[in-house]
């Protein structure tokens, strides 16, 4: 009966995270139908429990079940074994439910600090480092297909004088002028994010972000660009604007780098949009 409920609870988690619009918290949206088929086969494997549950009236039925069980426990023999691995498979159900998420903002960024262009603190995984500033989507490529990607997908923007940022491409742009600055330098951008001021930044310079996901929240970041905005206009960190301007590179001293910037041309304050996330599509 304990596993038929667990089984269930998973699939209700899994109906439940979807139907409130939380899934895209935790994952990319890309990826929804991994939850899908997750739920149906936590459904069917609740269905075989219960199945099971109801037969131990007929003895000889349930006599064949407990010998079963005994091959298949590896061990799990004694009821405080049982009772462990059942607390630690209701966890994440305790979790999901009782845990609100919050989306992040620019208080993880004050907190941590950033760093270009790969962060050395881990987000518990000691395989997976938070990211900042560019995506890096190269870690799930050899190097060989990475490249093929990257320049096929530069085509896409090479040509226009003016790259329009959206939600879908938004990792997209942002990892391919890292990578390619010199291709994107004279080009106006227009993309929307919330504003960060930096500590570490001595001029009246200001970060516009996006937090993003690439496959799930463990290789998540904040991703963006620094940008000069036009004298006179300042915002407060978590502010929300829409800014274009045009592309340059600029010497950054808390990197001791250049890295890529943006003269802004125009800016204007803008809602906060209902799912702060951007996404990774491959």
């Amino acid at each position: 009966m304990i596993r038929f409920l667990i089984l269930i609870g998973y699939t209700t988690l899994m109906m439940f995270l979807q139907v409130s619009g939380r899934l895209n918290q935790y994952i990319n949206v890309h990826y929804r139908y991994l939850a899908i088929l997750s739920m149906l086969l936590s459904f069917v494997l609740a269905m075989v429990q219960l199945i099971l549950w109801n037969k131990e009236d007929d003895k000889k039925t349930t006599e064949h079940h407990h010998h079963h069980e005994e091959e298949h426990d590896h061990g799990l023999n004694k009821p405080y074994q049982r009772g462990i691995a059942y607390v630690l498979l209701a966890l994440p159900l305790v979790v999901g439910f009782m845990f609100p998420t919050v989306s992040l903002d620019t208080s993880i960024v004050e907190a941590k600090g950033f760093n270009f262009p790969l962060s050395k603190e881990s987000v518990g995984d000691p395989d997976v480092q938070t990211q900042y500033l560019k995506p890096d989507t190269s870690i799930y490529f050899d190097k060989t297909d990475y490249d093929k990607q990257m320049k096929q997908a530069l085509t896409s923007y090479i040509e226009d004088d003016k790259v329009t940022v959206t939600e879908e491409n938004y990792l997209e742009v942002m990892e391919l002028i890292y990578n390619y600055p010199s291709e994107f330098i004279g080009k106006t951008i227009s993309y929307k994010g919330f504003a960060f001021n930096s500590s570490q930044n001595e001029e009246a310079n200001m970060f516009v972000f996006r937090f993003g996901i690439i496959h799930c929240v463990a290789d998540s970041g904040v991703f963006g660009l620094l940008t000069h905005m036009p004298e006179g206009q300042t915002f407060k960190n978590n502010d929300w604007v829409e800014v274009t301007g045009t592309i340059h590179s600029g010497y950054y001293a808390p990197f001791k780098r250049e890295i890529p910037m943006v003269d802004v041309t125009k800016v204007k304050q803008v809602e906060e949009p209902k799912n702060q996330y951007v996404y990774r599509s491959f």
